[in-house]
């Protein structure tokens, strides 16, 4: 509408596009009720729209427009916390300790002569500590942000309140369920202290509050309800388990679909580790009898652009956790990109592609510290800037109007978006690239369109091929092949085989460094 901030409404006009590229199915970030203290994950009001974003009419319309172009829809479900507005945690402000307003939260006395220190030395994700003090005296437990109070899960009214949210969502067609912290929700008894506090977001540590064997059993409720519905709704978890092996148990056959493999969204751009990580993910996720599933970016992660090529500094912590864009080679990072979108597109099961991605998008770096949005910045003290740099809005016009085409507003400038776009955003616009042969989005569209010609690509096996410690190299069915070059040193391709699509020009019958080629063997 104008404003600077993305609707459902702006969504609608895009979907042509979304079908243009090829994806089956979109997944849409928390939408629901919200003060925005952290971009929706904190919903006052599961069944309702935020009013920013548009109405339920705009919803309606959204799922029926989508479901016409072959278009499924799937919402962010947020299910570990909620708003500090939310009714039922107001609510508990207003009611005494002990009461039943409260047990639906987690709230304990503290501890020191006065109840004045923490109940414990849980530290929040977002920086400082897990516990915020209420007026009476008591403390509530915060994961997240301060305004993101943690759901008691041991309380049978959460779990009927979440069973009314799947149903309202469901009823009206929607698609199915990420669910956002899906190895949260439950906490290990007695709230114990952890042996070290510090925390992180990508955590892989055994953490009480993480990852807990009761946690399956919410993920059971939820599947039975959807297994009712006939329109086949899908759960995809977003699980940080301490292993791949603990990340298949998400996955088991009565309970969720897919879950998101964040050993291959954090793995070095090496060969051998990256396809020890591929070999293990698929070992596991194949023991259950679940397809496996690939990311490169989220909305909770530096751009593959930058990531690939600069790798992961100081341990991911604080404002250079992603290197130094100074030593960023541009054109070696979209040489990589481009070559793990088509690694990526290759494997079985699902993949999954953030907004932007398919345009090589880079990671915005200069966003103005009075500009940044997400809470992480104010809660690590100013030394982390969080994650506004993969957030920010789409260019789809070289032409700066309407910040790049992102309002219909064209005297929206690129700093009166919700997040400012940086310089030189509009060289990678979608209006550069749509149509123009080579183009990152063109990559993409094509690569998507052979996926769905070859019908074993999708679910099919996959065996590996001799290749040397520099190259990744598969087959799958119907003669398919991938080869992803990751050494300096140039690939023969196999004699006889004829090149489908590549991320960059071969020099004849050799594939460059940091290239990727899907072939089809003699």
């Amino acid at each position: 509408n104008g404003d600077g901030i993305g609707d459902i409404n702006g969504i609608r006009s895009r979907l042509p596009y979304i079908k243009e590229l090829g994806v089956d199915c979109i997944w849409i970030n928390p939408w629901f009720q919200s003060p925005q203290k952290d971009h929706g994950y904190d919903v006052a009001d599961y069944m309702d729209v935020n009013t920013e974003y548009g109405t339920m009419d705009d919803a309606k319309a959204l799922i029926k427009e989508a479901h016409d172009l072959g278009i499924r829809v799937i919402l962010d479900l947020v299910p570990n916390h909620s708003s500090d507005l939310h009714e039922w945690f107001q609510a508990a402000l207003k009611s005494a300790p002990g009461s039943k307003e409260r047990d639906r939260y987690i709230f304990r006395d503290g501890k020191g002569a006065n109840g004045e220190l923490p109940p414990n030395n849980w530290e929040a994700v977002f920086g400082g500590p897990a516990w915020e003090r209420v007026p009476d005296g008591q403390w509530y437990l915060h994961l997240f942000a301060v305004e993101q109070p943690d759901f008691n899960w041991e309380n049978p009214e959460v779990w009927e309140h979440f069973r009314q949210i799947f149903r309202f969502w469901l009823d009206l067609e929607f698609d199915g369920f990420r669910i956002d912290v899906a190895h949260g929700m439950w906490k290990e008894k007695g709230l114990p202290d952890v042996d070290f506090a510090e925390v992180e977001l990508l955590d892989r540590h055994y953490r009480p509050y993480w990852d807990q064997e009761e946690v399956h059993e919410i993920h059971r409720d939820w599947r039975k309800i959807t297994d009712t519905y006939k329109h086949e709704p899908m759960l995809v978890s977003e699980a940080w388990a301490p292993t791949d092996q603990r990340t298949a148990m998400y996955v088991r056959p009565d309970e969720l679909h897919q879950s998101f493999n964040f050993s291959f969204l954090t793995a070095k751009w090496e060969a051998q580790s990256l396809k020890a990580i591929i070999d293990k993910s698929m070992t596991e996720v194949v023991k259950v009898g679940a397809p496996p599933s690939w990311v490169w970016e989220n909305h909770d992660v530096v751009r593959k652009t930058d990531r690939l090529e600069l790798g992961l500094q100081n341990k991911g912590k604080g404002i250079d956790k992603y290197g130094d864009p100074k030593k960023l080679n541009k054109e070696r990072a979209l040489l990589r990109a481009r070559a793990a979108t088509l690694l990526e597109l290759a494997l079985p099961g699902g993949a999954y592609i953030y907004q932007g991605e398919e345009l090589g998008l880079f990671e915005v770096r200069d966003i103005p510290e009075n500009r940044l949005e997400d809470p992480i910045w104010k809660m690590s003290g100013h030394t982390d800037r969080g994650r506004d740099g993969c957030r920010v809005p789409l260019p789809w016009t070289k032409d700066p109007s309407g910040a790049h085409g992102f309002s219909a507003n064209k005297n929206l400038t690129v700093d009166q978006a919700w997040l400012p776009q940086s310089d030189g955003w509009g060289e990678r616009a979608v209006d550069t690239q749509q149509g123009v042969e080579g183009s990152f989005f063109e990559m993409v569209k094509k690569a998507l369109k052979i996926r769905k010609s070859e019908a074993g690509l999708g679910d099919g096996e996959m065996n590996w091929l001799e290749s040397t410690d520099d190259v990744i190299a598969f087959q799958r069915p119907g003669k398919f092949a991938c080869y992803v070059n990751f050494g300096p040193a140039e690939v023969v391709i196999p004699y006889g085989a004829k090149v489908l699509i590549s991320s960059a020009p071969l020099k004849g019958e050799h594939i460059p460094a940091d290239t990727a080629v899907w072939l089809r063997l003699p």
